[in-house]
């Protein structure tokens, strides 16, 4: 089950998220080689590049180190933190594991963005296949991301509204992102001496 950072707060440490975390081509200008990488994943699990987008600017803001907030001991004296839940997906281990165990993906890590994209797009292509969910309804999937392929198919997320709101949130972050890339998307697909990186 994934953990996500809604209320816990962020650790902000390490690489540098784009200055615009709102729009898409801000994003894909400031780091090319991220639509490289979601592009990829893209094409491997067909998931589109703006839901997966939407689903990292929810879980970390794309901040490749982001935790969850820790606990507080006597109010003042920093405790243990509520999760495992880190980098870009804030995925916790459990979850990695699987991940890197059922694509062969073993040097997979959670604070890099090439692989937080191939496990945004290997979890949501499971939610498609085992609940029938459309790849571009970044509503349901989200669902499913936090909740997990069983909670959402029992419908776990009914009477927990703070959830349905983040969902809602991040399926309006998606279609933003989508209605941007039309402007952009040109200008970073690989020319024909880099469609190797494919």
């Amino acid at each position: 089950m994934l953990a996500v950072v809604l209320s816990l707060g962020v650790s902000a440490c390490g690489a540098q998220a784009p200055m615009d975390l709102t729009d898409s081509c801000s994003i894909f200008d400031a780091k090319r080689s991220w639509y490289r990488a979601t592009a990829r994943s893209q094409k491997r699990w067909g998931i589109p590049v703006h839901v997966q987008l939407a689903f990292i600017y929810q879980e970390s803001r794309f901040q490749a180190r982001a935790r969850p907030e820790r606990e507080r001991f006597l109010w003042v004296l920093p405790g243990r933190r509520p999760s495992s839940a880190y980098g870009y997906t804030q995925a916790i281990k459990t979850t990695w594991k699987e991940y890197q165990e059922s694509t062969g993906r073993r040097g997979a890590d959670r604070d890099d963005f090439d692989d937080a994209v191939d496990f945004i797009g290997w979890y949501a292509a499971r939610s498609v296949k085992r609940n029938g969910i459309e790849p571009g309804n970044a509503y349901s999937l989200y669902l499913a991301y936090h909740e997990g392929d069983g909670g959402y198919s029992r419908r776990s997320y009914v009477g927990k509204q703070w959830l349905v709101d983040v969902a809602r949130k991040v399926q309006r972050r998606a279609d933003q992102y989508r209605r941007q890339l039309p402007a952009c998307e040109e200008r970073f697909k690989p020319r024909w001496w880099t469609l190797w990186t494919f």
